[in-house]
């Protein structure tokens, strides 16, 4: 993305607000490269998504690697993604659209939850974001995603991610696909699949590069109808 592109995205006083709030496949950690370099700006499906709906509308990325629905590592503090999204909703005031895309990593062993157990958790943020009133009176429209799957028959993923993941963690990423989509329409707000456009890498678990573009334009369709919804109590 060009620096005038960003230059006027800034500095619009009328920029439609979009926060992007998610784990390693927002941050841009890449399924493809062992070393985990982070993807470049112009390459992460959130710099792509800037790109796609022009300067007209603000891209906000909030990306964590490891981050959880609202759960907590004994080893890594800061990781819950639920007591930082409340403040994070205050910090990017005002927002028009929340974009949450969590749930991977609450899938390790370690927490042993179910797939109902991670989508229920996703309520929290729905309420959150529907008590997140800005100006107006106006809420932001929430889109929850539900992520791209798990393929433990990745090259690398024994390897780097054996030990985190029981071996039905493919049939659950999978159901955990359907439980998101409930919870979206039991509150009224959007959903998308990321397993429509995106698949993984060599990982097992993070986007291919060239699934970024993909997924950035699935997102910007998904964004295109969020006027028209409303977060429901």
């Amino acid at each position: 993305m060009c620096a005038r592109t960003v230059r006027d995205v800034i500095t619009n006083p009328h920029a439609l607000r979009v926060l992007c709030f998610g784990d390693s496949n927002t941050y841009g950690c890449p399924g493809d490269d062992i070393d985990y370099v982070r993807l470049p700006a112009d390459r992460r499906w959130t710099g792509l998504l800037q790109d796609l709906l022009g300067s007209g509308y603000e891209v906000i990325e909030e990306g964590l690697n490891g981050r959880t629905t609202d759960v907590e590592y004994e080893d890594r503090p800061g990781h819950n993604g639920r007591p930082y999204f409340g403040p994070c909703l205050l910090s990017h005031q005002p927002l028009d659209v929340v974009v949450v895309m969590l749930g991977s990593n609450d899938l390790k062993a370690c927490f042993g939850r179910t797939p109902t157990d991670i989508a229920e958790a996703l309520h929290g943020y729905v309420d959150d974001v529907a008590a997140n009133v800005t100006e107006g009176g106006r809420v932001p429209a929430l889109v929850l995603v539900s992520p791209v799957r798990i393929d433990d028959t990745a090259e690398w993923f024994d390897e780097i991610s054996g030990g985190d993941y029981d071996p039905a963690i493919v049939s659950r990423s999978r159901n955990l696909t359907d439980e998101i989509r409930r919870v979206a329409q039991e509150r009224s707000v959007l959903h998308a699949d990321a397993a429509q456009v995106a698949s993984v890498g060599a990982d097992g678990l993070h986007f291919t590069v060239d699934s970024h573009p993909r997924f950035a334009e699935l997102i910007a369709t998904t964004i295109s109808r969020a006027s028209s919804v409303s977060v429901a109590p």
